[in-house]
């Protein structure tokens, strides 16, 4: 197989896995948690005596994802992956959440955006870092803002989210040394 052609499979797969993981978020913050709040989302414990909505987990995993789009398929296939995100958040949150998961999500995935692109060439696992840490700060802050007028759970958004970007990291740098190795060149 060419590199050309390794490269863009596994853009579509990084592309793939970030379109489930958005509507996987949606369905956990609503269905799947230690315990569910009556008219507010369902909490995962992410910490000892800290609990978050359960989303936390996949909206950490897509910020990572969308890092491997843009990698693999290239800076215009990532915005258009963020801005289909957006309509198919939009499409699957529940009514009561809508706004909120839509605003969050664009706003995160722009901010992950712009500090990875300058970044990835040079210093992937940092950009993947730096780009997924400011991007979950920024959607924690927007969607409990605006789906709960709250910010009652920011630290577990944010420890949830980060927890997801950590344990992909060493993925990510086997990923950059595979790609050296393999002669694969960011797109």
């Amino acid at each position: 197989m060419t590199t050309d052609r390794q490269q863009r499979i596994e853009g579509l797969i990084a592309l793939v896995l970030f379109g489930l993981s958005i509507p996987a978020a949606n369905w956990l913050i609503g269905n799947a948690g230690t315990v569910c709040v009556p008219n507010g989302p369902c909490l995962v414990p992410v910490a000892p005596g800290i609990m978050a909505p359960s989303g936390v987990l996949m909206v950490g995993l897509a910020l990572v994802l969308r890092d491997m789009v843009q990698r693999r398929l290239g800076a215009k296939a990532a915005l258009m992956a963020i801005a289909a995100g957006a309509l198919l958040s939009g499409l699957l949150a529940p009514p009561a959440i809508v706004i909120a998961s839509v605003a969050a999500f664009l706003l995160s995935e722009l901010t992950d955006f712009a500090v990875y692109t300058p970044l990835q060439r040079n210093h992937f696992v940092a950009a993947v870092a730096a780009s997924s840490v400011m991007g979950l700060v920024v959607d924690s802050i927007v969607f409990l803002q605006l789906a709960f007028g709250s910010l009652d759970f920011l630290t577990g958004q944010i420890i949830g989210k980060a927890w997801m970007v950590l344990l992909a990291l060493p993925l990510m740098f086997w990923l950059r040394r595979r790609d050296e190795r393999l002669g694969l060149m960011p797109a």
